[in-house]
């Protein structure tokens, strides 16, 4: 990114290997994590890990211009996903991803997800609201509330894995961004080398595993964080209507320890999009008081 000093702060790659030459059944394989550590790390007092979780087709690469723009703020851990990257050989649902995620990472943290990432996070954040100092939520939805909808999802992203593991990276993904949930990401700015390490058998476990059809609804859990005293920020495009609508509806059910804040000229993928704007954001709310709002 220019204008960024992004080779002082560089995101690590980690062998894909080293997850998958793990022993053990993958589903007890532990998650393949890259650090980018702090600057100021001979501080003795510095700001808890932010942790970035990606979403659906990427790995914790992808949030490298968020880094970049972050200027070594925070300690921050990227992990890969069950089925993506260096996890590629892990099989687990979001629920079990929660715990492999709060085995991983020092705690408590600041955990901040995208997408599937998000959804990732409030799992975490409801089954381990003790590693949670703070919540960034981006272009996230708490799941598929009418259990109709939800079994269609189910079966289309069933077609989608067998799709997947049919056609191969290549074809799948040139499909995948040409999404109009994608309309307003450049292939400038997709990450699509990133996105073509990735494995179709483990992008199609995690779409059966951890996919929208496979989530249940946490609809009715978000005051929890609420009562937790989690502090929440939820993000999403200015462009992205669908989830500009789900931030507010979250906001409202977790009530005052939450806040919605809108990226201005950007879609679904906010932090490809405006990475800048989205690290100002995160800043923002990491180093505001507790009270939040």
């Amino acid at each position: 990114m220019e204008g960024h000093d992004q080779a002082q702060y560089p995101v690590p790659r980690v062998p894909r290997q080293e997850a998958a030459a793990q022993s053990g059944p993958a589903q007890e394989r532990r998650l393949s994590v890259r650090y980018v550590r702090y600057v100021n790390e001979g501080a003795t007092q510095g700001p808890v890990p932010l942790v970035l979780l990606h979403g659906f087709t990427q790995t914790g690469a992808s949030w490298a211009p968020v880094v970049s723009a972050l200027h070594g703020r925070f300690p921050v851990v990227l992990p890969d996903a069950p089925g993506h990257g260096g996890s590629s050989a892990v099989r687990a649902d979001l629920w079990k991803t929660a715990d492999l995620l709060a085995e991983a990472v020092p705690t408590p943290a600041a955990w901040v997800g995208y997408s599937m990432g998000g959804r990732t996070a409030l799992h975490l954040a409801l089954s381990h609201p003790e590693a949670v100092a703070r919540l960034v939520l981006m272009s996230t939805s708490a799941g598929i509330d009418d259990p109709a909808k939800r079994a269609a999802r189910q079966t289309a992203d069933e077609a989608l894995a067998q799709r997947i593991e049919r056609e191969g990276m290549d074809e799948f993904l040139a499909s995948w961004l040409a999404q109009p949930l994608f309309a307003t990401l450049s292939p400038e700015d997709a990450g699509l080398a990133d996105r073509l390490t990735n494995e179709p058998a483990g992008l199609a476990s995690s779409l059966r595993l951890a996919g929208a059809g496979a989530q249940q609804s946490l609809w009715g859990r978000l005051g929890e964080l609420g009562g937790q005293r989690i502090p929440v920020l939820l993000l999403a495009g200015e462009l992205d209507r669908d989830y500009r609508h789900h931030a507010e509806r979250m906001a409202g059910l977790i009530g005052p320890t939450a806040a919605v804040e809108v990226v201005g000229g950007a879609g679904h993928a906010c932090h490809l999009e405006r990475p800048v704007e989205v690290a100002q954001a995160i800043v923002r709310f990491c180093q505001a008081g507790p009270e939040l709002v």
